[in-house]
């Protein structure tokens, strides 16, 4: 028996909270690698924080939205192992394609190939995700929808690697991460309507339990604290705020060497 299956259990609450989430992880990873490109001190530790925010941002996103996810007449669980193992290949994936373009450019060849094995990882993330359900019945899915969420897998990947590299103003750049929150999300939700659920016995429950919501609270848990965490280091960098009128540009204590105003241009100062 097909059973009713619904990702809006709880309205537009999960919903809106993803698309946030999948915003804020995007947003905080442009300017970790906007900072990598801009000073080549530390770049690889900012391009891997960055990769750590956007790859947390897609992974809480996606289990945020999963909250939302019942199926009528069954009970819905989760696997730790594949739960924890599906952040890491979020994480892994978004760091090879962020390194790529951080290391070797935004070329078009570059991008294409960062971007391809960037959103076939977030697929690879989305569908890990959902092998970790247990329920009583199993799950199919339609091949023609799934090629479309790998498909804007690919290209929301391609296209936030290439804003990484290509947009430097932070006004710009919140723009990119609202734009790329929509094709995240977009691209989750699509994956769900590829979904369908045969039941292979009854159960009492209809909807997740209270067990289950706590269950992906802890599991949301760390990721949360990490972007809290990369949040805090972005707003006390100066350096996060410049924007491109200011790249280039040496920093203000390393422009003349101390005691040294020869080198300086001369000033023309009004009467008094």
């Amino acid at each position: 028996m097909t059973a009713t299956v619904s990702n809006f259990y709880y309205g537009a609450v999960t919903p809106v909270s993803a698309y946030l989430m999948a915003c804020l992880g995007a947003a905080l990873g442009l300017r970790c690698t906007t900072r990598s490109l801009r000073r080549s001190h530390r770049r690889a530790a900012w391009l891997a924080l960055g990769a750590v925010s956007i790859g947390c941002g897609i992974w809480t996103m996606h289990f945020i939205a999963m909250i939302g996810f019942s199926v009528q007449g069954a009970l819905v669980g989760y696997d730790t192992t594949k739960t924890l193992l599906s952040l890491a290949v979020a994480i892994v994936v978004v760091a090879l394609g962020v390194f790529l373009v951080g290391y070797r450019g935004g070329s078009p060849a570059n991008l294409a190939m960062a971007g391809t094995v960037t959103g076939l990882g977030v697929a690879a993330m989305h569908y890990l995700g959902m092998g970790a359900i247990h329920t009583n019945g199993t799950l199919h899915y339609d091949t023609v929808t799934v090629g479309l969420s790998v498909a804007i897998a690919v290209a929301a990947a391609t296209a936030a690697l290439w804003a990484a590299v290509s947009i430097h103003t932070l006004w710009s750049s919140l723009g990119a991460a609202l734009v790329m929150g929509v094709a995240v999300t977009g691209m989750h939700y699509t994956g769900m309507a590829a979904v369908s659920v045969h039941l292979t016995g009854t159960s009492a429950v209809a909807q997740s339990s209270t067990s289950l919501l706590s269950f992906l609270l802890v599991m949301l848990a760390g990721p949360l604290a990490v972007l809290l965490i990369a949040a805090v280091i972005v707003m006390f960098d100066p350096d996060m705020m410049l924007g491109d009128d200011d790249w280039g540009q040496p920093a203000p204590a390393a422009q003349y060497p101390a005691g040294d105003y020869s080198a300086q241009p001369s000033q023309q100062y009004g009467s008094w």
